[in-house]
This record gives structure tokens, sequence and C-alpha cells, in this order.
């Protein structure tokens, strides 16, 4: 039994990992399709239809039943909701803020969802878990810094702010929901509502949806549906399932290392001591989660 703990422990903190990285890759094909013409509901909406169809052939392939009850009904509705609020806040705000220092502001969310697990859910805190999020903290604030300073757009912050918000409820609200069904499936509604919401967005805001209009608009619209929508989404749910939602949300400080990654390799921006410390630092907190973290104990089977 304490052997398929270990491993469900592992696997968990292994599709933790992953699912940041895959995350931090939004700004990369988001700020490719800014450059190309494309407004932020055209981007999401490609986004979310080429996922929710990739997602569509894997479950027609494992022969998946896609009925749900009524109470899944309302679970997947209120993921879905979640979800959609949370990628459109965020890619609205790379309009107004430079998508490395959104995506370290993004980062508050392990914060929010710690609180809240603590507060609504009696969730221990422990000193480990306290140290690995004031490490990450630390870190990222040190990714901050780094870049040029200025007063930041209210706007853009507040987008962020709202997005890192409700990604924190949606991570509780998969580690907590009665979902009995594969990760795939769960996602195949959860994107499904993103791709509608987007439509209902263009069509109450009278803002025109764009199709990918070259190879290079269909090639990062492509890598916004399989890297961060469908990898991302599809590990961090097996995450959330085997870690807990704090651990999951701790581990995301993947995400911000990833756009400075990202910034140094494909934008040429500098690396210097700063950024390295908080690179350092960002990476002690995860390794501390990997090897504190357990298995969490509320969250629903998984049938893949």
């Amino acid at each position: 039994m304490n052997n398929i703990k270990s491993n469900k422990k592992v696997f968990g903190t292994l599709c933790g990992i992953l699912a940041a990285v895959f995350y931090g890759t939004n700004p990369l094909g988001a700020l490719k399709l800014y450059a190309e013409g494309m407004n932020t509901n055209s981007v999401l909406f490609c986004r979310f239809g080429m996922a929710w169809i990739i997602i569509s052939i894997i479950l027609i392939f494992r022969k998946e039943n896609l009925k749900i009850n009524k109470r899944e009904f309302a679970t997947l509705t209120a993921l879905g909701l979640l979800f959609t609020a949370s990628s459109m806040t965020l890619y609205f705000s790379f309009k107004y803020i430079a998508a490395g220092v959104a995506s370290t502001l993004l980062f508050t969310y392990p914060i929010m969802t710690a609180v809240i697990m603590a507060l609504l859910f009696k969730e221990k805190v422990t000193m480990k878990t306290i140290a690995a999020i004031v490490l990450s903290l630390i870190g990222v604030l040190l990714l901050y810094w780094s870049d040029a300073g200025g007063t930041l757009n209210t706007t853009g912050v507040v987008l962020v702010l709202v997005s890192a918000l409700t990604y924190a409820i949606y991570i509780i609200v998969v580690n907590r929901c009665p979902l009995e069904m594969s990760s795939f499936k769960i996602n195949f509604y959860v994107v499904g509502y993103c791709t509608i919401g987007m439509v209902a967005f263009a069509w109450i805001t009278g803002a025109p949806l764009q199709l990918p209009h070259n190879a290079t608009s269909w090639f990062y619209s492509l890598w916004l549906a399989v890297v961060p929508a469908t990898l991302s989404l599809v590990l961090m749910v097996y995450a959330s399932k085997y870690v807990g939602a704090t651990s999951t949300a701790i581990l995301g400080a993947l995400e911000p290392l990833t756009a400075v990654l990202i910034g140094i390799f494909v934008f040429g921006e500098s690396f210097g001591t700063r950024l390295a410390i908080g690179i350092a630092l960002i990476l002690s907190a995860v390794i501390i989660t990997a090897y504190s973290s357990k298995p969490a104990t509320k969250a629903p089977a998984d049938k893949s």
C-alpha cells in the first residue's frame, strides 16, 4: 500500500511539474499570434477550439462514454466558467503589461490556494509548505525585479490577480469535486465550455473571431491548443488528485520560470545574478514540495 501511495506521489509530482512548464508557454504562443494581427478573443477561440477537437479524438479512440449526471454537470460547468475567466483575464493582461511580468504576478495563486484551503477546508499548513511558498515568492520577486523598472499598469495587474484567483479556485474544485471520470473526459467539457465562452464573448462585445491566416499563426495556434491547453490541463488534473491542490499550486512556480527562460532563449533577454538566484530559489521550492507532499486523500478516483 505504501509503495502504491509513493508511486502516486511521484507520478502526481511529475505531472504537476510538467503541467506548470507547459502552461508557462502561454505567452510564447499568445504574443506570436498578437504579432500576426489576431485579437485576444480569436487567439483563445483557436486555442480552445483546437484543443477540444484533439481531446474529442482521444476520447473516440479511448471509447469513453460522455454521459454525465446532474451533479457532474454542475461541477463541470463551474470548472468551465472558472477556466474561461482565468484564461481570458490572463491573455487580456498581456495587452497592458509585459507577458513575463504577468506570468510572475500570476504566481500569487498558490498563496490564494493555500489560504482558501486552510480557511474553508481546514487543511493543515505545514512548515515545509510555508517554506516552499516563501522561497517561491522570493524567487518570483527576484525574477520580476530583474526586468526594467517602472510603474505597472493597474488594469493589467487587476486582470492577472483575477486570473490567479479563478485559477486557484479551479485547482481546489478539481481536487475536491466528486468527479469519477478520466481527466480527458473532464477537460472535454471544460475546454468545450471555454470554446463556447469565446463565441459568446465575441457575440456580446461585437469583437470579430479571426482564424489563423498563415502557416506561422496556424503553428502557434496549434501549439497553444496542444501544450498549455490539452497537455497542461490533463496533467494538472492528475497532479491535483495525487499530491493535493496546495502542492500542485506550489509546483506552479515553474510557470514564471518557464516564461523567463523563453525570454532568454527566444527573445534574447539578459541573464544576471539576481535572475539566477531567483531560479535557484524556485527550484528549491519545487524540490521541497516534491519530497514533502502527500497523496490527496479526498480526490476523486481517476478512471483512465
